[in-house]
């Protein structure tokens, strides 16, 4: 009898240990520019952070929620947290520009939810595309500015220095997923339009509503259909997808504006600041007051 592979969570500090030549900031993000055999999904693995890549030569595939996926010379890659990674096989003359960027850090550097929907929906349905020549050349300044800036642990403003660069390289890869979108003439299937369709309801409502019912409602469909699509298409069921949004708003608030808990609590619509507490140490692990001194 075949035995089923067991999927394994990616592990960032052991990426830290194994990558040679690597420069990072603790748990935040690490810059490496040699794809090292070690970290290398050649058995499932479950993304625990946020990969981006540029292959400038050679040639790779790998399988990203068991489908196989082909990178080549000028290819970007993006794959977000809770992707499973398998099958990964390389040319001997594999070079590529990769950061490792962890969930945290980058709900840190987000100002804006839409940020990390535009970034999750285009890892989902473009995990490889090819840059043009400008885009190649703009992607690897800002990998070496950003391990330039890495590597300056005598700057004592250099996590906020890293965490600019990061923002604005993704507003840059935002632009180069706007030209895909307008370009692609790929069909999306049933599965797309209504995971689309959520999210975009996600975002407009999140600090009202969090019941999937209403947003099943909204959408003139069942919540049982509205679960197995978004399931289909993200591997994360709607709940968490609400949850999501709101810590993420939840996190930016406590730590870009001067609002009370309770003002934020009213802000987003929790029945009061105990209910808020307890909702965001369930997904965050701390309290609100911790994280805001964190």
């Amino acid at each position: 009898m075949m035995l089923k592979k067991q999927i394994l969570n990616t592990d960032f500090r052991k990426a830290q240990d194994v990558l040679a030549n690597a420069d990072f900031i603790e748990d935040d993000i690490i810059l490496f520019d040699k794809m090292d055999a070690t970290i290398a999904a050649r058995e499932p693995r479950r993304m625990t952070f946020i990969l981006v890549a540029l292959c400038m030569k050679g040639h790779a595939e790998f399988a990203v929620d068991t489908q196989m996926r082909e990178v080549g010379e000028n290819d970007v890659i993006v794959i977000s947290e809770r992707h499973v990674v398998d099958n990964f096989k390389a040319s001997e003359d594999l070079e590529c520009l990769c950061m490792i960027i962890s969930t945290r850090f980058f709900y840190d550097i987000v100002k804006n939810v839409s940020d990390m929907s535009t970034l999750f929906l285009f890892s989902r349905n473009h995990p490889v595309t090819e840059l043009s020549v400008s885009e190649v050349d703009l992607f690897r300044k800002y990998f070496f500015l950003l391990k330039e800036k890495t590597a300056e642990r005598e700057n004592r403003f250099r996590r906020d220095v890293v965490k600019t660069l990061v923002l604005a390289m993704f507003y840059d890869l935002s632009n180069i997923i706007y030209r895909i979108n307008v370009c692609s003439e790929r069909k999306q299937s049933r599965a797309d339009v209504i995971f689309t369709d959520f999210i975009r309801l996600v975002e407009g409502n999140f600090k009202e509503q969090r019941r999937v019912g209403w947003y099943a409602g909204q959408m003139s469909i069942t919540p049982k259909y509205l679960s197995e699509a978004v399931k289909q298409i993200s591997r994360r069921t709607p709940n968490e997808w609400i949850d999501s949004y709101v810590t993420l708003e939840l996190r930016v608030q406590l730590k870009n504006s001067a609002k009370s808990i309770k003002e934020i609590a009213m802000d987003m619509h929790f029945p009061n600041q105990s209910f808020l507490g307890k909702y965001f140490k369930e997904h965050v692990g701390m309290s609100p007051s911790e994280y805001r001194q964190s």
